[in-house]
């Protein structure tokens, strides 16, 4: 790897708390941009005297290769990154990457479930005294009914749950916390886990554990959330961050303010959040279409 790359990525890891998929990610574009400006002869490259000359034949090259426009303009953030942390250090001082102008992408709104169907689901007994069952039925409550990240689910300390107050302090990402509110059914399915874990001999620092106490690990919440939307029906994506969309669109959609969701979670920007407003909208724009008798006339 190149090293100013490496110390870039030491930074975004050091400083800025990026999760480690994120610095993987930027990790590998950048790779991929030193790789390009190497050549075929793999000559050595000096980061310091790119310009936007450089940058620009590579989107060619990507174009060229078939990337399209959302994987280029993460990859062109990637380069502009980079050199925003080397003008902040004093090594250049422009950024190549600065005024480079890419077509916009199409906004992929997000794939959630349908109350009715988590509620169908839901309505389904389970064996309340086998910790497993109740382990997993507790998880996919957990995400819908608080919107948290997988990796949040995983990391949720047992003593930083109040099932008194109603209350969770929830670390998020670039180690941010935040407190995120509960109801009285899932206090009670946190306690139900909670005797039936220690019982069992699986208390650990964190809420959820696997048989032998040890953490989850994310392909394992992946499973258990993939099984249960499958049986839920209504979305062709079943991954846990679905519960999470379903999670803020049934906020929105219920009257909650926008603030509010955003808080809950956990983004840095509103502007992330309103995407969620988006898909409320188009709800009511096919229910208006497919109800109201004016909709369904020629041109109405």
């Amino acid at each position: 790897m190149n090293v100013i790359v490496d110390q870039f990525m030491q930074y975004m890891r050091l400083e800025l708390n990026y999760s480690a998929h994120t610095v993987a990610a930027y990790g590998r574009d950048l790779c991929q941009f030193v790789d390009f400006l190497s050549g075929e002869n793999s000559r050595p490259v000096d980061l310091l005297a790119v310009d936007s000359t450089d940058v620009r034949t590579w989107l060619a090259h990507l174009s060229h290769d078939g990337d399209c426009a959302r994987t280029m303009r993460r990859k062109v953030q990637a380069v502009r990154s980079l050199y925003k942390y080397l003008m902040r250090t004093g090594m250049v001082a422009e950024n190549p990457a600065a005024d480079l102008e890419l077509a916009r992408t199409a906004q992929r709104l997000p794939t959630f479930v349908r109350e009715k169907n988590l509620a169908a689901w839901l309505a389904v007994k389970v064996d309340e005294q086998d910790v497993t069952a109740v382990r997993d039925r507790l998880m996919v409550m957990m995400l819908y009914e608080t919107g948290m990240r997988r990796a949040e689910l995983i990391s949720l300390l047992d003593r930083n749950v109040d099932t008194a107050k109603g209350e969770m302090r929830v670390r998020g990402k670039r180690d941010k916390d935040r407190i995120i509110p509960f109801g009285t059914e899932l206090a009670t399915w946190i306690e139900r886990y909670r005797h039936l874990r220690d019982k069992a001999g699986q208390r650990a620092d964190t809420l959820f554990t696997r048989h032998d106490g040890r953490p989850l690990y994310p392909s394992l919440v992946y499973r258990v959330v993939h099984s249960a939307l499958a049986s839920a029906g209504g979305t062709d994506k079943m991954s846990p961050h679905v519960l999470r969309h379903s999670f803020a669109t049934a906020m929105l959609s219920d009257g909650a303010g926008l603030d509010s969701v955003k808080e809950l979670l956990g983004h840095e920007s509103i502007a992330t959040t309103q995407i969620y407003t988006h898909v409320t909208l188009s709800d009511i724009k096919n229910n208006y279409k497919l109800a109201h008798p004016r909709a369904l006339k020629k041109g109405g």
